[in-house]
């Protein structure tokens, strides 16, 4: 149910407004000086990120786009773009996020928009040529983004200078941000202490960041962890501060309550509904606390309850992908999962099979983390530390059996990737032994991976991805292509045979039609198909399809689709064991690349086949010569 309110009203002047009129350096002054603490709100990013694996579709947040505009201009920003939104809108839902963003733009003209970017890795999980990072900062930038908040998934500040540069150059605000790790109480890991954290931030301020983020992916940072923390750090730095958690224990409010009364500049939340759990605490219950007092955020209570009211309805569509999390856990506290990742790692063990087997792919991301050296997780190195939890317990290996140098692995790709170094270092490097098996004795690459990336020729790119899906493509598309070549092309070729299905409400859209139901979609202004399914064959043909009839602005018109549980109800082949020419699979996927012909000599060792599976890839490689 969409709030009361009148859309031919003039939207009111909000943050967007004073950004363009002090600038980037200048709005930074504004949010320190200002006593009041700013509000983010991340419904339409990391909540849905973290509740429902990142599956919300455009057509909910452009329904109430409008509403923010004139209910809640005292927003800081409106977090709505970047992170895993980028990938999931075309890999799963079939949207063109650039398309999400301008409509939202058009919409809320007056709010700041926020977006995560992963420093080199852009919104990818991969580190990209830094022409390339530059290319999509610019892109980003021209197309409505105002706030990025930029970080590197293992604190190396190297590996977000070019991001931060293109950020800066676009003229947007550059928050910076140091990603939030371990227990700054807990002395059994005190390479994650004050000193550590006060390193990071003046190298982001040198770095020129406009504002300082504290990214606690996880929501282990405690109240009292919080308060000391921006209390040093507002001591030891010139910029505003921006603190951002995960509910996932249940008490992160009192972290942020603990933030704001040490100093703390802005916080994030998530409007009621979808607040709480792994997703951000309760921004309107943090307005309602600081009501009254020298820090109130001045926020319309009754406006922040009305749209919240709108998400309640939104989020029963998408049940299906939420964790089976009925209240908060301390143990995320022992995992330290990203509240980001909770959802998605969830799905992807419900994908491969081991969704019974979730409390065991709990715990060995802890064990992996203690394998890896107490790392920093977040994307992309919290999907390599998922990737091979996932793998341990596809597979019944424990972490004496990874250590084990007799012990032959197929690592992850992604691991691979990790120890190579092509997604940076942690301080004190990786441990050696495992460093050694993980990549055959091979040594690490020296420095920053975006060193030994050539720049990409952006033409010939664009020439390429035109003949890959058949059309002029766009800069932003170029932009899709470059992060996701393959992705792009799977988006590209489902537009082209459906068009854009983002047009379609959702619960058609997940569902389908019910019975003599009958939906609205607009495709343009002025321009509405009126569809109504009439019924529908019994009978099954050879290819597992059953007859829909439906009427399509009132003409009867008639479809062939697959019936669920018929089509492909074939069994799979599986290895044999003992079977010596069989090679077992160590996951359910699919087939990316085969790097072999009929008839070819291997050696022990080399690659067979790539198969990836939700996102995750792994080699297949020969266990003996043949």
């Amino acid at each position: 149910i969409k709030p009361t309110c009148d859309l031919t009203a003039p939207i009111p002047k909000g943050s967007r407004d004073t950004f363009k009129e002090l600038g980037a350096k200048g709005f930074a002054q504004w949010m320190k000086d200002q006593p009041q603490v700013l509000l983010t709100d991340t419904t339409m990013r990391d909540a849905h990120q973290s509740l429902f694996a990142t599956r919300m579709r455009s057509h909910d947040m452009e329904q109430i786009a409008p509403h923010y505009a004139r209910m809640l201009p005292q927003l800081f920003s409106m977090e709505c773009w970047g992170g895993a939104t980028f990938d999931v809108a075309l890999r799963f839902l079939k949207e063109d996020p650039w398309e999400r963003l301008a409509r939202l733009r058009a919409a809320t003209p007056n709010i700041l928009f926020q977006m995560l970017l992963r420093a080199s890795n852009a919104v990818g999980y991969t580190n990209y040529s830094d022409n390339v990072v530059r290319y999509f900062v610019q892109q980003a930038a021209q197309n409505g983004v105002d706030v990025f908040r930029v970080f590197d998934s293992l604190n190396w500040v190297d590996n977000m200078r070019v991001a931060m540069d293109a950020v800066l150059e676009s003229g947007a605000l550059c928050e910076g941000a140091l990603c939030y790790t371990g227990d700054l109480f807990d002395g059994k890991r005190s390479k994650y202490d004050l000193k550590y954290y006060v390193g990071l931030a003046k190298q982001l301020e040198k770095a020129g960041a406009h504002i300082l983020g504290i990214k606690d992916m996880a929501g282990v940072c405690k109240p009292r962890a919080a308060a000391e923390l921006v209390r040093v750090l507002k001591q030891e730095v010139g910029l505003p501060i921006h603190f951002h958690t995960h509910d996932t224990s249940g008490i992160s409010a009192a972290s942020v309550l603990a933030a704001i009364e040490a100093g703390c500049d802005a916080v994030d939340g998530a409007l009621d509904a979808m607040s709480g759990l792994t997703s951000q605490p309760n921004l309107g219950s943090i307005a309602a606390a600081l009501s009254g007092s020298a820090r109130d955020p001045g926020m319309d209570l009754s406006a922040m309850q009305a749209l919240s009211h709108y998400w309640e309805g939104v989020r029963r569509a998408y049940v299906p992908f939420e964790a089976d999390m009925r209240a908060g856990t301390s143990d995320v506290y022992n995992h330290e999962m990203p509240g980001g990742q909770y959802t998605n790692l969830r799905e992807q063990a419900r994908a491969m099979g081991l969704a019974h087997r979730w409390p065991e792919v709990s715990k060995a991301y802890a064990d992996v983390n203690v394998l890896f050296g107490d790392i920093v997780k977040v994307t992309p190195t919290s999907k390599v530390v998922g990737d091979m939890a996932l793998f341990m317990v596809a597979n019944d290996l424990k972490p004496t059996d990874v250590s084990n140098p007799e012990r032959d692995i197929a690592f992850p790709d992604s691991v691979i990737s990790l120890f190579k170094g092509e997604l940076g270092f942690p301080p004190d490097g990786f441990p050696k032994a495992l460093e050694h098996k993980v990549l055959k004795g091979e040594a690490p690459m020296q420095g920053r991976a975006g060193d030994h990336l050539p720049p990409v020729d952006l033409e010939a790119k664009r020439i390429e991805a035109e003949a890959a899906v058949g059309r002029k493509v766009s800069d932003t598309d170029l932009a899709s292509y470059l992060m996701y070549p393959k992705v792009f092309k799977d988006y590209a070729a489902h537009r082209r045979e459906f068009s854009d299905v983002s047009l379609l409400p959702t619960s058609p859209f997940f569902y389908g039609l019910l019975d003599r139901e009958e939906v609205s979609i607009d495709i343009d202004k002025g321009k509405t198909l009126v569809v109504r399914q009439t019924g529908r064959s019994d009978a099954v043909d050879e290819e597992g399809k059953i007859k829909v009839f439906f009427e399509l602005n009132g003409q009867p018109r008639t479809v062939r689709v697959p019936k669920a549980g018929v089509a492909g109800a074939t069994a799979k082949a599986k290895a044999e064991d003992g079977n010596p020419h069989h090679v077992a699979a160590p996951m359910p996927g699919m087939v990316v690349t085969v790097a072999v012909k009929v008839g070819q000599l291997v050696k022990k060792g080399d690659p067979l086949l790539s198969l990836e599976a939700m996102k995750m890839e792994t080699m297949l490689s020969a266990d003996r010569d043949a």
